[in-house]
């Protein structure tokens, strides 16, 4: 899977998930415009790692669940790279709760960043990619939006929408050269399953059929599957890299 010279857009990309995903994809060859909330040092940080890879890359803040921040990402990107030929939506939040106790504010809060986000990007960078004939969409989706999860149910409302997002806008984007698909990653080795006690990791494991968390890098390679020219006869799919907790 060669990337030279495309130009993907990558949201929340300044560490986790997102960070191995901007190195994987400039690894393959791709510049990378990432985007990030508020942790300019970090953003920064991924920005020197993807031109360490030989790409060219760059960082801008934004609120993608505000339209105007998220149209200034994707100017910013056209102006810089000239076209936009991937777009990842990797940028989530978490604001965890059991539902009889749930405050409004965190419910929209979780829905507003995690699927309004989502369908803002899609919304902005479909028309350029309508006219180029050619895009690659891919949502990070996660598997509590295939299962569910007590204490989640904002999360796992914003992650099953991504998903019914995902084949809707597929259908819409297919005629002009563009799949949407996403990716439904598991549990993923990152600072905040780091961050668990022994107990939880313990259970967690547990309920895993591979018996391990994932790794950030096993998530980037999926999506770069789904960014390539490999999948180009795949879309609406979800692809679950989740050591078989979906199955």
């Amino acid at each position: 899977m060669n990337f030279t010279d495309r130009i993907a857009v990558v949201t929340g990309g300044s560490r986790g998930i997102g960070r191995a995903i901007c190195l994987e994809l400039a690894r393959r060859g791709a510049h990378v415009a990432l985007c990030y909330a508020g942790n300019e040092a970090a953003a920064k940080e991924t920005v020197a790692a993807c031109e360490a890879e030989g790409a060219r890359a760059m960082a801008v803040r934004c609120d993608v669940s505000d339209e105007s921040q998220v149209k200034a990402l994707m100017d910013a990107a056209l102006k810089e790279f000239g076209r936009i030929d991937i777009l990842v939506n990797n940028a989530g939040i978490t604001r965890d709760g059991l539902l009889m106790t749930m405050k409004e504010a965190d419910f929209d809060a979780v829905l507003d960043a995690n699927l309004k986000g989502a369908f803002l990007c899609m919304k902005a960078v479909s028309r350029p990619m309508m006219k180029q004939r050619y895009g690659r969409i891919v949502n990070l989706s996660s598997v509590v939006g295939l299962r569910g999860n007590a204490g989640q149910a904002n999360y796992a409302a914003s992650k099953a929408g991504l998903i019914g997002l995902t084949k809707s806008a597929a259908k819409e984007l297919a005629s002009r050269g563009i799949t949407v698909n996403a990716v439904a990653p598991g549990f993923i080795d990152t600072d905040m399953t780091a961050a668990l006690p022994e107990a939880a990791r313990t259970a967690l494991f547990a309920s895993i059929p591979a018996g391990r968390l994932g790794r950030a890098e096993e998530v980037a390679r999926a999506v770069a599957f789904l960014a390539s020219e490999a999948s180009a006869y795949l879309t609406g799919q979800v692809l679950a890299v989740d050591g078989g907790m979906a199955m």
